[in-house]
């Protein structure tokens, strides 16, 4: 837009060149051809060719002296396009045609001077604005990548916190089960095995039904007890923990782990998992001469994922850990009872791949 100002107002200056020359074809042409350099200075992609046209420009003012009225138009192009070398000899050339020509007047004379000034002044305000533009853009840019990276450290920093809250509420419930064992427990124990002493030394008969009440009653709070102390462990077992802690111990070769799992894991996965690791762990230990070891736990939208991979001998492995072994039997079993599938390969070491798909039925677990 700036740039179309800046060459509008130069040819309309230009075109008081009426005052000092005749207006008739020729000046007509020039016009023209002045008004189509003007544009393809902004519609031509190509430097070269914009910069070639300038360059025609001034060079048809030995032909045509008329051109001279519109210098300023390529004059200002070369300047944009920072060929100053090429504008100041056209500046020169302008200066002699006028200085020299006989047919040149005082008048045109300072009309091209002005016109020239003219031209230096728009672009200098013009490359102090493109320079500017260039500073509001790229602060405009390093402002948006500055907010990209603070939503995403504050995105970071917020999973850490829910997973934190996450692991403290599962400390939580642990602690909770071993208290519930440690105390509520070792009293019922207590008072069952008073009620039972009771019970052996009772002479009255009166007292039996009573005896049996409480006794029945213990038990049943004794059960649902060791039932919600159970529950409570079970849910308190976070499976990113435990796998890291079973790579950890692992000191047969080096292991990495990938853990991709949101917070909320079922039970049986989390057990699923956890055994299959740990006996695939125990299988490359007993069996492999793998020098490094995968492990891929992930969570899809539609099913769970665990992926345990070395680079063992593959010859040595498929003759030492057949598929009918009953470790293999395990995990099959396990994997089929949560209608998953589990595959072996032994191509570029020994590979096992499960896939278990989300149920309904464990929203619930």
């Amino acid at each position: 837009m700036r740039y179309f100002q800046n060459t509008g107002l130069l040819l309309i200056y230009c075109l008081f060149a009426v005052l000092y020359t005749d207006v008739n074809f020729i000046f007509i042409f020039c016009f023209l051809c002045a008004l189509i350099l003007g544009c393809s200075g902004f519609f031509v992609r190509s430097r070269n060719l914009r910069c070639l046209f300038s360059l025609l420009f001034l060079g048809a003012a030995c032909l045509f002296p008329t051109f001279f009225c519109f210098f300023p138009i390529p004059v200002y192009i070369l300047l944009r396009e920072d060929l100053k070398p090429a504008a100041a000899a056209g500046i020169l050339f302008y200066g002699y045609h006028f200085a020299f020509s006989p047919a040149a007047d005082r008048l045109s004379l300072v009309f091209g001077i002005f016109a020239f000034l003219l031209t230096l002044l728009l672009q200098h305000h013009a490359s102090s604005y493109e320079t500017l533009s260039r500073q509001f853009h790229q602060t405009q840019d390093e402002g948006r990548e500055n907010n990209l990276l603070l939503s995403e450290k504050n995105k970071t920093l917020l999973e850490k916190q829910d997973y934190e809250i996450y692991a403290a509420t599962l400390k939580e419930r642990n602690r909770i089960a071993r208290e519930i064992h440690d105390n509520v427990g070792h009293i019922l124990s207590r008072s069952i095995l008073m009620v039972g002493a009771a019970k052996a030394v009772n002479q009255d008969t009166g007292l039996t039904p009573l005896l049996e009440n409480i006794d029945h009653s213990l038990n049943s709070a004794m059960d649902s007890i060791r039932s919600s102390v159970h529950d409570l462990h079970d849910e308190s077992v976070n499976l990113e923990e435990v796998i890291r802690s079973l790579i950890r111990d692992f000191s047969f070769c080096p292991a990495e782990l990938e853990y991709d799992m949101g917070p909320e894991v079922p039970r049986d996965i989390k057990y699923c998992f956890i055994s299959i690791t740990r006996e695939g762990l125990a299988n490359i230990m007993k069996h492999s001469s793998a020098s490094r070891v995968r492990v891929v736990v992930r969570e899809h939208p539609a099913l769970y994922q665990l992926f345990i991979k070395d680079n063992g001998d593959t010859a040595k492995l498929s003759s030492t850990i057949p598929d009918s072994g009953i470790g293999i039997k395990n995990m099959r079993e396990r994997v089929g009872a949560l209608g998953g599938t589990l595959q072996i390969t032994t191509e570029n070491g020994f590979k096992i791949f499960i896939s278990v798909p989300k149920l309904q039925r464990r929203a619930d677990l």
